[in-house]
């Protein structure tokens, strides 16, 4: 998986090695890429960020959605590996 190559700090720094690209991403977003990286899949991540931040599933499944979206256009994530 993608994933797995990444170096993320605590703080949202992204770095990855095969591309030498960098990228930060916010305190959902972290919390969005370490429970893809615990294997967890949109609707488990939506019910954790339910919990964590007061929001409903719905809004936060949308967040995880579009959260999804944009980092596969950078080429860190693929729906298909999520589904193996």
């Amino acid at each position: 998986m993608k994933l797995n190559r990444l170096a993320i700090s605590e703080e949202g720094f992204i770095f990855d090695p095969e591309t030498g690209n960098s990228y930060t991403v916010n305190e959902t977003g972290l919390l969005i890429l370490k429970k893809l990286r615990e294997g967890l899949g949109p609707e488990e991540i939506a019910e954790a960020m339910s919990e964590e931040y007061e929001v409903s599933p719905e809004e936060a499944l949308r967040d995880v959605q579009d959260f999804l979206e944009t980092i596969a256009r950078f080429g860190l994530w693929e729906e298909k590996a999520w589904l193996k």
